[in-house]
């Protein structure tokens, strides 16, 4: 018996470490990702396009300094100051 408690601990724990991995959940399209995309105009502004996942809409980057500059198709744009970290997106 503890070596079944044992073995789902150890089986959940592995898949909840995956999961943390919010990669394996952008590449699947659960949740919303964000990617560089070349800028439409000479500056120095980082543009970001945005995909709305299954599980989730669109992420929301306005508290990264970036301003939405509208929706085409299913793509979100966004321009930014600067170039956002790896983090996952909010």
């Amino acid at each position: 018996m503890l070596l079944k408690i044992v073995l789902v601990t150890a089986l959940l724990t592995g898949g909840l470490a995956v999961v943390k991995d919010s990669s394996i959940l952008d590449r699947t399209g659960l949740v919303g990702s964000c990617s560089v995309v070349e800028s439409p105009s000479a500056g120095n502004a980082v543009w970001q396009a945005c995909r709305a996942g299954r599980l989730q809409g669109r992420p929301n980057l306005v508290r990264k300094s970036c301003v939405s500059k509208g929706i085409v198709g299913d793509v979100e744009y966004w321009r930014c100051r600067t170039e956002l970290g790896s983090g996952p997106p909010t």
